[in-house]
């Protein structure tokens, strides 16, 4: 699972910071999630591959997380693109592109879908054969939603010698792999565990930005392993986060904490900061596992 941070801070873009946008590749999946202004500069920077993104993701309307989208779209248009491209995001999403579409008479030669999203409880909005996609809701000053991003599990990996030891066919691998059990012509049954290993444990992504503290997500985004949670200002900036809907770092980590998760990303950092050292040092003292995001850098997890 890697997850390239193409813009991570709030509100208006600058010379060396840009805001929100962040290109998640998960079980071969390519997965764009927000589209703040600058996005498609950031993935020719980031050497990200354009037509390997199919799905994006809007978590809401505010500038800083898609205006980035119509240019992007155009440009796949003028890149001669084949593939249809999928937009989740907040009702009126739909309406914002095609009016522009339509003034700039610049309608895509692919198809163009729209996912819709209205529901204040999770939902999937996305599922194939190795992902599945649920929004985990916000509360900010307009409807917003994170997404949480899932493998489903693997199969079970062979154990060649085992199976030549009890002399199973070949035509019974698939089986195997699958988890079942087998019977042998004698009549004994030969439990799967003794014939496979365990399969790499699925991953798991939470992107959680523009939100008020939220307790309600717990749940949602248990166990993950990794969260990116916003952290807009430091604690001392606390009412002013309550203010306008935000969160601290302190109370990012105190998500990150009673969720269990593996490792907490923290982002979206008001410009007013000097150094973004301070969010790191701040949501260390209640939960260890923090790293700092930052424009251009790829996490392996």
């Amino acid at each position: 699972m890697n997850l390239t941070i193409l813009g991570c801070y709030a509100a208006t873009p600058r010379t060396f910071t840009n805001p929100t946008s962040q290109v998640l590749e998960i079980s071969n999946r390519l997965f764009l999630i927000d589209c703040g202004e600058g996005t498609q500069v950031q993935l020719r920077k980031n050497k990200v591959k354009f037509s390997a993104i199919n799905h994006i993701f809007i978590s809401h309307l505010h500038g800083d997380h898609f205006y980035g989208l119509i240019g992007l779209i155009s440009t796949f248009n003028l890149l001669n693109r084949n593939n249809p491209l999928t937009v989740y995001g907040p009702v009126g999403v739909k309406e914002i592109i095609k009016l522009q579409l339509k003034l700039s008479n610049s309608w895509p030669q692919y198809e163009l879908n729209f996912v819709e999203l209205s529901s204040n409880q999770s939902e999937v909005v996305f599922e194939d054969d190795k992902v599945i996609v649920k929004t985990i809701p916000l509360k900010h000053r307009i409807y917003t939603n994170g997404y949480l991003f899932q493998e489903k599990p693997k199969e079970r990996k062979l154990n060649v010698a085992a199976v030549q030891e009890y002399q199973i066919e070949t035509c019974y691998y698939q089986n195997i792999k699958n988890g079942k059990d087998i019977t042998l012509d004698n009549g004994k049954i030969i439990p799967n565990e003794l014939l496979t290993f365990d399969p790499p444990a699925p991953k798991s992504y939470a992107f959680c930005s523009d939100t008020v503290y939220n307790e309600d997500i717990v749940e949602i985004i248990n166990g993950v392993d990794v969260l990116y949670h916003e952290s807009t200002f430091l604690e001392s900036e606390e009412v002013l986060a309550e203010k306008t809907m935000h969160s601290t770092a302190k109370q990012a980590a105190k998500i990150a904490k009673q969720a269990n998760v593996k490792q907490l990303l923290l982002g979206h950092y008001s410009t007013r900061y000097e150094s973004i050292e301070s969010f790191k040092d701040e949501a260390q003292t209640i939960f260890e596992q923090t790293q700092l995001s930052n424009d251009g850098v790829t996490f392996q997890f």
